[in-house]
């Protein structure tokens, strides 16, 4: 693919974007862990297509977004890029799309300026503000420890066969996944595992949006969106055939999902103009 147009240089790391212009409403689509830009190919033109300015970008770390240096990842210095990014691109409250640490990330945006978000759109990952069970809270620490005890050479097609259901889309993820340093890859799981913070009395207060993939087998993402939905009275999206990585596990039924909750939560972007009707026979 062709690297990321633009670049925006922060501290130890360069951060890649793109952005498609235009005067529609703003979405910015953040991928998930180990993961880059790639991942919402399939969702990218329909959405540019319906009217709608769209911003992809690399996480630090990921694809095309170098580190300046061997730092730790850090949730914290991810949201930091986020909110630059924004200010970048002068956008004052795009509707926020995440994927699994993408969606974390944007939850926890969402938290912290809740005025800088038209809308939220949640694709496989949990429930940051949402309760934990006693297992659950024990388990969850594990994570990055347990991948930990992974062969190297293992790990990406492991996590690509947990993550993705096609074999397309397994493929893919093997691919993103192996081109990650291991230590990057572990410290990018703590960083998605630190943003977890429940909070019972947490409503989000921007419009709220839920996919995920039926077969989705990573984490409590299965029993967590759901309740998550039910607490604060949205309809989930389940789409059939899919994993965790559902934009390309199921492209054209996470694309029409996506763009049905992107329509609810934003005004009606423009269209293009209609082409002029062939004259008639006199």
């Amino acid at each position: 693919m062709a690297p990321l147009p633009g670049t925006l240089l922060r501290p130890d790391a360069a951060l890649r974007y793109a952005d498609s212009g235009g005067d529609g409403p703003p979405v910015v689509l953040s991928h998930g862990a180990g993961m880059d830009h790639n991942a919402f190919d399939p969702q990218v033109p329909p959405l540019i297509r319906a009217g709608y300015r769209v911003i992809t970008w690399d996480l630090r770390g990921h694809g095309d977004s170098l580190l300046a240096r061997p730092v730790q990842f850090t949730a914290a210095d991810a949201l930091a890029d986020l909110e630059a990014l924004l200010d970048e691109l002068r956008i004052g409250s795009p509707v926020l799309v995440g994927h699994s640490l993408g969606g974390g990330l944007s939850q926890a945006f969402v938290r912290e300026h809740p005025a800088r978000a038209a809308g939220l759109v949640v694709l496989d990952a949990t429930w940051n503000a949402g309760p934990l069970t006693r297992f659950e809270s024990v388990v969850l620490p594990l994570a990055a420890p347990l991948l930990a005890l992974i062969p190297a050479s293992r790990l990406p097609r492991l996590m690509a066969k947990a993550s993705a259901v096609t074999p397309a889309a397994i493929a893919a993820t093997e691919a993103v996944f192996a081109a990650m340093p291991t230590r990057r890859f572990l410290d990018v799981w703590r960083a998605t595992v630190s943003l977890v913070d429940p909070d019972p009395g947490y409503c989000t207060p921007v419009p709220l949006g839920l996919i995920r993939g039926e077969e989705d087998a990573t984490g409590n993402i299965a029993t967590a969106m759901p309740r998550w939905a039910r607490a604060e009275g949205v309809e989930e999206h389940a789409i059939p055939g899919a994993g965790h990585v559902v934009t390309l596990d199921a492209p054209e039924a996470t694309t029409a999902a996506l763009l049905d909750v992107l329509a609810a939560m934003t005004p009606t972007p423009p269209t293009a103009p209609a082409a002029p009707a062939a004259p008639t026979a006199p």
